[in-house]
């Protein structure tokens, strides 16, 4: 088990261990114990009742949060023609077709996200081995294999979202920045749950949301009930 230093240790005597939190309580907390010298990430764990190894238990897609994550994003687009044209006056930061395709098999990879249209698919399907271990393969299920490229950039430079389950059915998701209003990330926090609830795999027995546990990039997790969640979106 790793040793924490002297700072996360207070932080972590600021949190009670056997306390489920509600919503707001739970991430104004995270706020208040934050000290680092930068904004730092506000992150949500959710662990859900899902076997993943089971295609139809998979929990996967992108969700836009109303206030955004705080966090730049560098987009490229795979497009030609007019689509090209139309992802740059979205305010995409790279867009290309074939020589885009080459900065990529290079290892220039200047982006955080990538969209492309159908019928670019056939060359970027080539890129699979360097974009697919980095998350950054468009994905119809996605969204970012689509011909509507303006409002995809648009969508993900406002602060679309992509969740996922791991091995371990869990979602790790950023819901915005320390300095945001409590209000916001929880309003952001709430828009993921619903989404959460909504795509629950019909196959999925027993409990759906086992945990949920919300931190800071540099600070100890805070566990929040989901039951009060339900009651905070109920408000």
């Amino acid at each position: 088990m790793p040793k924490h230093g002297k700072r996360y240790r207070e932080q972590l005597a600021k949190v009670d261990r056997e306390k489920f939190y509600s919503p707001k309580a739970g991430l104004q907390l995270v706020k208040d114990i934050a000290e680092a010298k930068f904004d730092e990430t506000v992150e949500v764990s959710i662990r859900l009742g899902v076997d993943t190894r089971r295609a139809d238990q998979n929990v996967r897609g992108s969700i836009s949060l109303p206030h955004g994550t705080g966090k730049s994003i560098r987009v490229a687009v795979f497009a030609e023609g007019e689509k090209a044209r139309e992802a740059e006056e979205a305010g995409a930061d790279i867009v290309g077709s074939d020589d885009l395709v080459a900065q990529v098999q290079k290892g220039e990879l200047n982006f955080d996200a990538a969209i492309a249209t159908p019928n670019m698919m056939g060359k970027v399907g080539r890129l699979g081995r360097i974009l697919g271990p980095r998350g950054l393969m468009p994905n119809p299920k996605l969204g970012t294999v689509t011909m509507d490229v303006a409002k995809m950039v648009q969508e993900l430079k406002a602060g679309r979202v992509e969740y996922r389950a791991d091995r371990y059915g869990i979602c790790h998701v950023p819901l915005g920045k320390t300095s945001f209003p409590v209000e916001k990330l929880a309003e952001n926090y709430g828009t993921l749950f619903t989404e959460l609830l909504r795509v629950k795999p019909s196959s999925a027995k027993g409990r759906y949301v086992k945990s949920v546990v919300v931190s800071s990039t540099m600070g100890p997790g805070v566990r929040l009930d989901p039951a009060h969640t339900r009651d905070f979106l109920a408000d």
